[in-house]
């Protein structure tokens, strides 16, 4: 089925025009998402950030700090290294739990809004 297709259906709903989503842009609800995204995003990206300066001026003014032995051949500046890995999948699982909880309905509701629901 082509989009032409589904635009000629009986019971198609026109799409949006630019006006639309200028609107619903400006609207509160479209605000209310922003704004919880951005509440999520900025200061967990602040913080890795941070984390990851902190990983980086250790590595290079604090040999001895990351040289240290923890057990056997592993030391601070390897485990340090690994739990930059850990940190990303961490921050990857708990911002999709967030945005399957807040921002996905919200999105959802706006869609429906402007499109109708889907089918």
């Amino acid at each position: 089925m082509t989009t032409s297709d589904l635009s000629s259906a009986p019971d198609a709903k026109p799409a949006p025009d630019a006006d639309a989503f200028i609107a619903m842009q400006a609207s509160p609800e479209f605000q209310e998402l922003r704004r919880r995204l951005r509440s999520f995003v900025f200061p967990v990206t602040g913080l890795f950030l941070a984390w990851f300066a902190a990983y980086v001026l250790l590595a290079t003014y604090a040999e001895d700090f990351m040289a240290t032995k923890v057990f056997g051949n592993i030391n601070v500046g390897l485990l340090l290294g690994l739990g930059q890995f850990v940190t990303t999948f961490a921050i990857t699982a708990i911002y999709v739990r967030f945005a399957n909880r807040e921002l996905d309905p919200r999105a959802e509701a706006i869609r429906n809004e402007l499109e109708g629901p889907s089918a």
